[in-house]
């Protein structure tokens, strides 16, 4: 007997910890009977069907949510159709509040498991095993009596929360992890109501003890593993608890691992920005959820957020210097419109987070928002994600207009390849905001959101936009953007925007000539001959303090050609941009 249990992710790189979960929980003695199966929706259809066709298990249960549940319910038909004596069964947050609608909707599934999975996954399981190892003893004698189901005849008995401690650990075997996300959870449930989050719903939250977390944190740091993706929808709520494990990892540091957490930014107070100064750079990676600066919008949402308190923490975190901070809005929110959200991204922009996302609501089955979006006039798709298309307050076609605006800001902001340009960019117009929508419009224009340019392209695209918009400070721009891209990389090509240096080749020459007698510069270097290093390394020279822009400095032109030198060897831990020295 085999119980097959199926994931379909959005990226080969992730995985899907539920199902390992519930393998894990399932025990030693019901655990071979489990086979997991991970897909992405970007496999073809009909291989998934035809491996899961091969495989022909006797039951199959689908992790079910919202970036995956269109790609399986159009598996569902076909997949009944060559397994017709296959029971599928369905879980996961997508169908845990409409369970009913959908066993009407797809009359070929068995049942949904509702809610919390380990507990009422093993209980099925062994119901399904003994009926052919006798050996094995199920608690139930029909389905009707496993708690924690909906079922074509009616839902079974509410499940209880499962002691959170009490779950099996599920890396033992990291080879079924290669070049995969590690995703670990040391809570669940949040503290928080906001309207539009399914974690609202969990009315507490459950800590997995400190021991056991320290345990497994250390397995990881043991392994070095490169990235730890914590789960926990918000896992500095207990500010002590929290304190503790971050020490916990910067005390065993293994100068590899990264750990990535969603946190409040408004519960990190002296003790944790005292605490993050003291990690290697890199060793932590912290998302924080703003969504939206709009006092109005935040009470609406049951979001109460101190944003002046919010800013403060960034700046502090930011100015460290070793920890990446990546900040999200969210467009589409109740009494959210353009303008309101233009003053939102603002305010968040100017944090200066290393990466800032620009999301769209998402109108999820069980939240406050679902059941309230009528009274808001939200109108979102039919299919899953359930993404907003208008509301009371922002119309489809401002939407659009922020769809142009968020690739912009993917694009040139959060790639980190514009740093130096975008800061003395963003002071030509009257906000960030109104520079990424000009941006916007430009790329409209040009064609260029239906034939997207390629990466290295985009520098001279952003010139073009600066030649139309503002011709006289081509110069400087082509300068700023020569920085930023030898900042980024060893170019084999230079861009057609680069100076011509041939009236300082001899000059440059004369330096790594120099430096391979005497090394000051280029210590790291000093087992290499000149012509070695100059192929490692780059000089470039500037007429403007390029360097030193970042919005800070005004851009007066220098009194004579600068040098600078570009060291790839050594680069930034957060940003990967190479170290810069100014040569006299």
């Amino acid at each position: 007997m085999t119980f097959l249990l199926v994931a379909v992710n959005a990226k080969y790189i992730h995985t899907n910890p539920a199902i390992y979960s519930l393998r894990a929980y399932a025990g030693k003695e019901l655990a071979p009977y489990v086979s997991l199966k991970e897909y992405t929706i970007n496999n073809q259809m009909e291989e998934v069907l035809g491996d899961l066709y091969l495989k022909r298990p006797d039951v199959i249960g689908f992790s079910c949510y919202i970036w995956n549940f269109h790609f399986i319910q159009e598996l569902l038909w076909e997949l009944a159709k060559v397994l017709p004596g296959t029971d599928i069964w369905l879980g996961g947050p997508e169908v845990s509040f409409e369970a009913e609608k959908l066993l009407k909707k797809y009359p070929m599934v068995r049942g949904i498991m509702v809610g919390e999975g380990e507990e009422t996954f093993k209980e099925l399981l062994s119901f399904y095993v003994a009926k052919e190892h006798p050996e094995i003893k199920s608690r139930h004698l029909s389905l009707g009596e496993i708690p924690g189901l909906v079922l074509p005849q009616g839902a079974t008995a509410a499940r209880e929360f499962v002691d959170f401690s009490s779950l099996p650990f599920l890396y033992d075997d990291l080879r079924e992890f290669d070049n995969k996300i590690i995703y670990y959870e040391s809570s669940r449930g949040c503290p928080f109501r906001c309207s539009y989050c399914l974690s609202s719903i969990d009315k507490r939250v459950r800590f997995r003890k400190l021991d056991m977390v320290k345990k497994e944190l250390q397995f990881f740091l043991d392994n070095k593993v490169p990235q730890v993706k914590l789960i926990d929808r918000t896992f500095n709520c207990d500010r002590t608890r929290a304190r503790e494990i971050w020490q916990f990892l910067t005390n065993n540091d293994n100068g590899i691992t990264n750990f990535h957490f969603e946190v409040a930014a408004d519960l990190i107070g002296q003790e944790e920005l005292a605490l993050f100064q003291n990690m290697r750079p890199g060793l932590i990676q912290l998302e924080i959820g703003v969504q939206t600066t709009n006092a109005v919008t935040l009470k609406e949402i049951n979001r109460p957020t101190d944003i002046a308190q919010i800013a403060e923490a960034v700046k502090e975190i930011r100015d460290g210097g070793n920890i990446h901070v990546h900040l999200d809005l969210i467009a589409g929110l109740p009494f959210e419109d353009y303008e309101s959200f233009g003053r939102s991204f603002d305010q968040v922009y100017g944090m200066r987070p290393h990466q800032l996302q620009l999301g769209f609501l998402k109108v999820l089955k069980g939240t406050a928002i679902w059941k309230q979006a009528d009274v808001y006039g939200i109108v979102y798709g039919h299919k899953p994600p359930y993404e907003v298309l208008y509301t009371n307050w922002i119309s489809f076609g401002e939407i659009l207009k922020l769809k142009q605006i968020e690739e912009m800001v993917e694009l040139y902001y959060n790639s980190n390849q514009f740093v130096h340009t975008l800061g003395v960019l963003e002071r030509e117009f009257a906000s960030p905001f109104t520079l990424f929508e000009e941006l916007a419009v430009y790329y409209g224009e040009k064609g260029y959101f239906l034939n997207s340019p390629a990466r290295s392209y985009r520098y001279q695209v952003l010139l073009q936009f600066v030649q139309e918009r503002m011709p006289e400070k081509e110069e400087l721009f082509a300068e700023l953007l020569t920085f930023d891209f030898y900042l980024r990389e060893k170019a084999k090509s230079r861009p057609t925007f680069g100076k011509d240096l041939s009236p300082w080749r001899e000059q440059i020459w004369q330096f790594y000539c120099k430096e391979e007698e005497c090394p000051e510069f280029l210590k790291s270097y000093s087992s290499y001959h000149a012509r070695q290093t100059m192929k490692m390394t780059h000089m470039e020279v500037f007429s403007y303090p390029v360097w030193e822009s970042k919005g800070k400095k005004k851009m007066d032109r220098c009194e004579g050609p600068v040098f600078v030198l570009f060291d790839y060897a050594r680069r930034d831990a957060l940003t990967g941009a190479a170290s810069v020295h100014i040569i006299e």
